[in-house]
């Protein structure tokens, strides 16, 4: 099971998995140059709503599909430290592919 973190200080942005840094995965969707953010809208948090769900699906069209709501749902309410793990990954998009509200 993977651990997702995030951590936002004066020195920048880190987003983590299992300890490494999460690709963003512009070969498979690039909607920015400028790394990560979260936040409920922009490239950056679109970026890093799509690295995250493309790195726990391995499915370019489902986190295609999924990243602006997972975005607005889960993304925007990260603090400036956040963990997810595989299951809250799980739960998310169970809740989004349902259309229920989170």
């Amino acid at each position: 099971m993977a651990s997702y973190t995030g951590d936002r200080t004066i020195d920048g942005i880190s987003v983590l998995v299992d300890g490494k840094p999460l690709s963003p995965h512009y070969d498979q969707l690039r909607l920015t140059e400028h790394g990560f953010e979260w936040s409920y809208e922009g490239p950056e948090p679109a970026q890093l709503a799509f690295a995250l769900l493309y790195d726990h699906l391995h499915d370019a069209a489902a986190a295609k599909a999924l990243h602006e709501s997972f975005m607005r749902r889960v993304v925007a309410n990260f603090d400036n430290e956040w963990e997810l793990s595989s299951a809250d990954l799980d739960e998310a998009v169970a809740v989004l592919r349902s259309g229920q509200t989170a």
